[in-house]
């Protein structure tokens, strides 16, 4: 049976061990979600993370620290806060620190993590520069939305095809091609080009 250990950079074991047990908290890993990398849940009293079993060790260790951060401020708080408001914030800055050198990440992570702990998102996926550069050190490379050109048709894995468009703020406007329906996708998402 896998553990946590066998997704993260090694030198960052002891740290998540000793949190996971001073929180008695239960490490889950779960398939990939396309919606989550990770959770934090309590069920019948017991804390519960789980994270997805692809992610590279430094997007594990990243989301690992995440949750484990909601773990702590349950504990201090129960459910008195804000999840991602500013005590969840500090929180997770000050666990981060413990890894932001050279020992844990790449230079290229480093500067975008550095940068993302000053105002940490709700999800990493919602912070473009660092989910760009935590993507270049997966396994699996995939096609994303950012990669293609305006006019191209992709599928998605729900089947469905859809027209590149223009980026907007932040996302991009694309036309599910049966329908003619406007959805916005992340320039992260996987997708396949028609041929």
């Amino acid at each position: 049976m896998q553990s946590f250990t066998d997704f993260v950079p090694k030198k960052s074991i002891p740290k998540l061990q000793y949190w996971i047990d001073e929180l008695d908290v239960l490490i889950k890993l779960t398939k990939p979600r396309k919606t989550k990398l990770g959770d934090f849940r309590i069920i019948d009293g017991q804390m519960i993370v789980s994270i997805n079993n692809n992610l590279n060790p430094y997007s594990f260790l990243i989301t690992l620290t995440h949750e484990l951060a909601h773990a702590f401020v349950y504990e201090k708080y129960k459910n008195t806060t804000n999840p991602h408001g500013i005590k969840w914030q500090l929180m997770f800055k000050s666990m981060v620190l413990n890894f932001l050198s050279p020992t844990y990440f790449p230079q290229d992570i480093l500067k975008v993590l550095s940068l993302h702990i000053r105002q940490p998102k709700a999800s990493t996926l919602t912070d473009i520069a660092l989910s760009s550069v935590l993507k270049t050190y997966d396994v699996c490379k995939s096609l994303t939305l950012s990669e293609i050109k305006p006019g191209v048709l992709f599928t998605t894995s729900n089947g469905k095809i859809f027209i590149k468009g223009p980026k907007l703020r932040k996302r991009y406007k694309c036309i599910e091609q049966q329908t003619k329906r406007v959805y916005l996708f992340h320039p992260l998402a996987d997708v396949s080009v028609m041929q």
